[in-house]
């Protein structure tokens, strides 16, 4: 081993930490990414939580899509939960350190959670284009089991790629500065601190979220060409209108997640410098999470019936459980 490379091993195995510098120091720049951090994930927590318990509550909405959208919506309860409580803590408690296994980990979590995500949505748009384009066919070729293998193919394909980017990264040696621009541990900042050749690390990153992007795109792509199509064909004005509406709301997720991911893209090209890179992250892994139960619960006339349904369950067994209250008022009346 060469005096260089025993400097390099010695600072890697003394590298126990890194430095999440977060949006700088003082009060207003640690309080107001708190207080804004604090009402997203609340709303985040809230929101999906809500559309997960409808969706379980109503058996109405036992389908293949509502199965798919509950999926989604765990998959954004614990995207925001990876992120979201160690910067709050780190911004109301000022310390900025994440150990080595720590980061380690948050980042394996949040490529696991975004991938994944990316994957359920391309089986999403799949059981659109399955429900409009081939209705008679749709009970068999979407079957439960399509359907949970569906989802079970896009958590090991997110569980291989965090693997691999996870194992890529963290193989670097890390003997320069450990502080990282950013509030959380994200690959290029990570891969920036390295003092490792790190060309091949960024053809693997490069390639695989290309891979990832272009192949879900593209079946997202083309499925709604096939449903759009399908649709204009439709002689009534009431049968498009009912037919656009159900795929909508999947649609408007659909575009949030691929311009978030567009951004993200960009940041491992030499574009980087237009898209600051923590305001792209906050966009694609707190934002996008919080509006998704709102765009599905306020655009879905089905999860509003849901919730209608559920409202009125629970209005009658108050009026049973209490009917000694409902008769005395009466009486009284």
């Amino acid at each position: 081993m060469s005096a260089t490379e025993a400097v390099r091993a010695g600072s890697h195995t003394a590298e126990t930490e890194f430095i999440l510098l977060g949006f700088g120091r003082g009060l207003w720049m640690e309080m107001f990414p708190f207080v804004m951090f604090l009402v997203i994930y609340i709303i985040t927590m809230l929101g999906n939580t809500i559309l997960v318990l409808i969706i379980g509550a109503d058996s109405q909405l036992h389908t293949s899509m509502y199965f798919l959208l509950t999926n989604l919506s765990l998959l954004e309860l614990g995207n925001s939960s990876s992120i979201a409580p160690r910067a709050m803590v780190s911004f109301l408690s000022g310390s900025k350190a994440i150990s080595y296994n720590g980061c380690a980990t948050q980042f394996f979590f949040v490529t696991f959670f975004l991938t994944t995500e990316g994957f359920v949505l391309a089986a999403m748009v799949y059981d659109q284009y399955l429900a409009i384009c081939n209705p008679l066919r749709y009970p068999i070729t979407m079957s439960k089991w399509v359907c949970i293998w569906l989802v079970v193919g896009s958590y090991i394909c997110g569980c291989a790629n965090s693997m691999v980017q996870t194992g890529f990264t963290f193989t670097l040696l890390f003997c320069g500065s450990n502080e990282m621009d950013h509030f959380f541990c994200d690959g290029p900042p990570l891969i920036s601190l390295s003092c490792s050749d790190t060309f091949f690390n960024n053809i693997v990153m490069f390639t695989l979220c290309g891979l990832i992007i272009v192949s879900t795109a593209l079946i997202t792509l083309v499925s709604y060409v096939y449903i759009i199509s399908t649709i204009l064909r439709i002689n009534s004005a009431e049968g498009r209108h009912k037919a656009f509406s159900t795929c909508t709301s999947h649609l408007v997720v659909v575009a949030l997640f691929y311009v978030s991911t567009a951004l993200m893209y960009a940041q491992l090209t030499r574009l980087a410098f237009l898209y600051p890179r923590k305001v792209v992250s906050i966009f694609y892994t707190l934002f996008a999470p919080m509006l998704n139960p709102f765009i599905y619960s306020l655009r879905n006339k089905d999860v509003k019936d849901a919730l209608r349904r559920t409202m009125s369950k629970k209005s009658l067994v108050k009026c049973v459980a209490f009917p000694q209250k409902s008769v005395k008022t009466n009486s009284i009346g």
